[in-house]
């Protein structure tokens, strides 16, 4: 007996569990699985491992010669020679370099945000076609069971010799529509929970929890405008790509200067046998500076106007942004208002058919006529409470995309 209660008690936790699933719930498990939005992060991540590989010295040169043939020198021939030398690039050449690379790295980063806000949105657009399409069930089997109502009064009307045989037929045919709708509607379920469970990156079968009512809030004038053009990930990496490519261009005016060189020369010098001498024998060690002479000037002056042009396209699609989310949100905003009212109306007439639909049904019951009547008013109802399910979802929809371009944190 306890095993069962302990058995029944995780069944029971583990639909709580279930149950408690929310929108957020899953946008946590999209930015945590999703692969492609793993592998914006892990772009960035390689993006900063550029830092090290640009603002670092190259690396030393070590040679080594061997004299075949012994040079003589006074205090013996040479045997053979070590050479290490060290390039220095100009002043500030590797901070710039450093700067540049840590900047696009930035750059990186903010991609990888709006590619999680922009995950955000395709869950939401994914979720709430989910919403609808449970909705869409749940009135049609209502609308079943009404009909099948409304079959047994006819039939029952029918054999009393209240109404004809065709409203008895007239139900049976709606009743038939209404079960293939269904079963249409049952099919279509597996396509959307396949679009929402791979964006989750998990198994196209999983169950997904969806809440059972919409709130249709009523938005503030301008809502979140004052967002759309701050901390807008899109903005802030054409801001960066220009910074970086402001360093660039320093770093290749920097290149364009002259690279220093140190460098140490060690000679293996051998006795001398003929002649006693100071110093016999005495190894060479010669410290040496070099110059490199930045003589050949067009791929200098070539990189500083790439990264010129490259700041000004930057700006232009920047500005090109800018336009095209101002744009957005007012279309979107357009949108969100359109729906809104449509829920207001559909609200309003499914209570004003509600009413008509009861006296008719009373007429009709009262009298067994204008049955087709109650049928038309029926599907009518049908209608309006699905056109309202719909107008709940893309309301959600414009508002999930509201957020997506005026870069809601969640």
């Amino acid at each position: 007996m306890q095993k069962y209660l302990i058995i029944f008690i995780i069944v029971w936790v583990s639909g709580l569990s279930a149950q408690a699933q929310t929108l957020n719930d899953y946008l946590e498990t999209a930015a945590a699985n999703n692969p492609g939005l793993q592998a914006k992060y892990k772009d960035f991540e390689a993006a900063l491992q550029k830092v090290p590989q640009v603002n670092s010295l190259p690396d030393p040169t070590f040679s080594f010669g061997y004299f075949i043939s012994p040079v003589e020198t006074r205090l013996g021939p040479q045997r053979a020679k070590f050479s290490l030398t060290q390039m220095f690039p100009w002043f500030g050449t590797l901070k710039a370099q450093g700067d540049a690379a840590a900047l696009q790295a930035e750059a990186k980063y903010q991609t990888f945000l709006d590619a999680q806000n922009k995950l955000f949105y395709k869950v939401s657009e994914a979720y709430y076609p989910l919403y609808e399409l449970n909705r869409w069930k749940q009135i049609e089997r209502e609308n079943i069971d009404i009909l099948q109502s409304y079959k047994n009064i006819a039939t029952s009307k029918f054999k009393n010799g209240i109404s004809p045989m065709t409203d008895v037929l007239r139900v049976d045919i709606m009743l038939k529509e209404a079960t293939t709708n269904l079963s249409i509607i049952n099919k279509k379920e597996k396509p959307l929970r396949t679009t929402f469970n791979n964006l989750l990156n998990r198994g196209e079968n999983e169950v997904v929890i969806i809440s059972n009512s919409l709130d249709a809030e009523s938005l503030s004038e301008n809502f979140r405008k004052d967002s759309l053009l701050t901390n807008n990930p899109v903005l802030n990496e054409l801001d960066l790509k220009i910074k970086a490519s402001k360093a660039s261009e320093i770093a290749a005016q920097k290149q364009g200067l002259p690279k220093l060189g140190l460098g140490l020369d060690y000679a293996i010098v051998g006795k001398r046998s003929d002649a006693s001498i100071p110093d016999n024998g005495k190894d060479i060690l010669m410290p040496m500076v070099s110059v490199g002479i930045p003589i050949f000037r067009k791929r200098y002056d070539a990189a500083e106007k790439e990264q010129q042009l490259m700041q000004e396209s930057y700006s232009l699609q920047k500005e090109e942004t800018i336009n095209m989310l101002t744009t957005n949100y007012e279309v979107v905003w357009f949108q969100t208002q359109q729906q809104k009212e449509l829920i207001d109306l559909y609200n309003e007439q499914i209570q004003e058919t509600n009413q008509t639909l009861n006296l008719l049904f009373s007429a009709y019951g009262n009298s067994g006529k204008d049955f087709e009547e109650v049928l038309r008013m029926q599907q009518q109802l049908l209608k309006y409470e699905k056109m309202k399910a719909t107008a709940e979802v893309q309301y959600q929809i414009a508002l999930a995309k509201l957020n997506y371009i005026t870069a809601k944190t969640y």
